[in-house]
């Protein structure tokens, strides 16, 4: 238990939730001189990462890949050390989609998008036209008007319904297991929603900031180009995506308290004139089973907002209520994986994997998409099987998700018999059920980010990260995390400052 009585060599912060946001927040906050302790109620770190290794198999049960779109993605994966585990999917831009009952290769480029069959010629020719018909003189109105569109509204503006049907509808399924009705674009995809802001046509807007940034980066060196050409596309690791908590986890090991229950959050701030923290800890440890009351200088909270509202804060003697904080709609999702005897796989596919649009539920498909996991790292599975990740469930169709292992067998199987051709039943099977897989950035969100915004506001030295707060990727939870850990940083030197001048002031 820390000490009240004299100051500690270092500040202390603690950290609320061992994923990779709260992990990413440990590392920076270390790495700048100060005591850490990370807090954990699952028993394990990671949170949405969980590698499996079984019987020759490796497979991911949350994320299976990542990037480094995020500049704090790349420092960690440098700081930690583990460049050479990643592993990037062989022919990872050979994606398709199912377009009446069958796999469709995704163009990787405008050009083959035209020469393809995945879209009428009504829709190409609505693409074309679009840096025409998209002015940036009227982008700024248009989006105001706009501001709570959902993600099919914009995109139908823009390109029409068909590319929503079988280009966005699918993509969002397989990243966030939204639908673009339910989604909110100005908080999904916030990066378009900015270039129809500033220049009215998304595809004019997308080449003019990528030759802008290209005109920036025209000084770097050969040696620069080459790392950035090694970092660009999807990537996991050796092993699998843990990896990246197992490196950062290592750092922490001393420092991570798993708790049965996080029973009391205090806000204790006392005058700066006494040394004490400004923060105390109230928790159950899984270890010993003892309570135990840990003293802080900053918290930085990673833990789901629907379990931050179950928590007891108190700032002073009094509670602090958290029924501003709005309810938020979580969208639950099962992962199965399954292996066949390649021999069993008559149309098997080179590739990343296949997402299935809604509109497919006509043709009997009932899965979100299937990743050919064993195509993309051939280390994860034995010569002779081919290894499928497949999601069911999300906002298309929240009770299949929970449905049993059984029923999820033969949904799956039968769709991967319809897609690649496969034959009998899996010669291997496992179901993991995510009951949260994600927060709905729905039309609403405005209102979960106001009210992050107010608890921080309202509790000194509580700052809050995650998947809830800049975006869902992995990258973005890292960089939330470091981004939480920077304004930590910051509020303890100021704090620090502020101590000081009011004990010379006293003199």
């Amino acid at each position: 238990m820390a000490s009240k009585d004299k100051p500690s060599s270092a500040k202390r912060v603690a950290v609320v939730g061992a994923g990779v946001s709260g992990l990413a927040a440990a590392y920076k906050l270390k790495s700048h001189g100060l005591n850490v302790m990370v807090f954990e109620a699952d028993g394990r770190a990671g949170g949405k990462l969980s590698s499996i290794s079984k019987d020759g198999l490796v497979w991911d049960e949350g994320a299976n890949t990542m990037t480094e779109s995020e500049m704090e993605v790349r420092c960690l994966i440098d700081d930690l050390g583990i460049r050479e585990k990643q592993q990037f999917p062989i022919s990872q831009n050979k994606r398709y989609i199912a377009r009446n009952g069958v796999p469709v290769l995704i163009p990787s480029n405008p050009i083959t998008l035209i020469k393809s069959n995945i879209l009428s010629a009504q829709s190409k020719l609505q693409i074309i036209l679009e840096p025409f018909l998209w002015k940036k003189s009227d982008s700024a109105k248009v989006s105001d008007a706009n501001a709570n569109e959902s993600v099919g509204g914009f995109f139908q503006r823009h390109f029409g319904k068909e590319v929503v049907d079988y280009l966005i509808d699918p993509f969002v399924a397989g990243t966030s297991a939204g639908d673009p009705e339910s989604l909110s674009m100005c908080y999904s995809f916030p990066e378009l929603w900015d270039l129809e802001k500033r220049f009215g046509s998304i595809i004019s807007g997308a080449i003019k900031s990528k030759l802008s940034a290209k005109n920036e980066k025209r000084g770097e060196t050969n040696g620069s180009t080459e790392k950035k050409r090694r970092q660009r596309g999807s990537f996991s690791f050796i092993g699998g995506m843990q990896v990246l908590i197992l490196g950062n986890f290592s750092i922490h090991r001393d420092n991570v308290v798993c708790v049965l229950s996080l029973v009391e959050i205090r806000n204790c701030r006392h005058s700066l004139m006494h040394w004490s923290e400004d923060w105390s800890l109230y928790c159950t440890s899984n270890r010993d089973k003892h309570s135990q009351d840990l003293s802080f200088d900053a918290v930085i909270m990673t833990a789901p907002l629907c379990s931050v509202k179950e928590m007891k804060i108190t700032k002073g003697r009094s509670l602090f209520p958290l029924s501003f904080l709005p309810e938020i709609s979580y969208l639950p999702l099962s992962v199965i994986i399954t292996t066949f005897k390649k021999e069993n796989v008559k149309r098997p596919l080179e590739g990343f994997g296949v997402l299935i649009p809604s509109k497919e539920q006509q043709n009997g498909l009932r899965t979100l998409g299937t990743l050919f996991s064993s195509m993309m790292f051939p280390d994860r599975a034995p010569n002779d099987l081919y290894l499928y990740t497949t999601f069911v469930g999300g906002s298309r169709n929240r009770e299949l998700a929970k449905a049993s292992t059984g029923e999820l067998k033969q949904i799956v199987t039968a769709d991967l018999r319809q897609l690649l051709g496969v034959e009998g039943e899996p010669t291997f099977l496992n179901h993991f059920f995510w009951s949260k897989a994600f927060p709905l950035y729905g039309h609403n969100y405005g209102s979960v980010l106001e009210g992050i915004e107010k608890m921080e506001n309202s509790l000194p030295g509580f700052f809050y990260a995650g998947n809830h707060k800049g975006g869902l990727s992995v990258g973005k939870a890292i960089a939330s995390g470091c981004k939480a850990a920077d304004l930590v940083i910051s509020y303890l030197e100021n704090s620090s400052d502020d101590k000081m001048l009011k004990q010379g002031s006293s003199l």
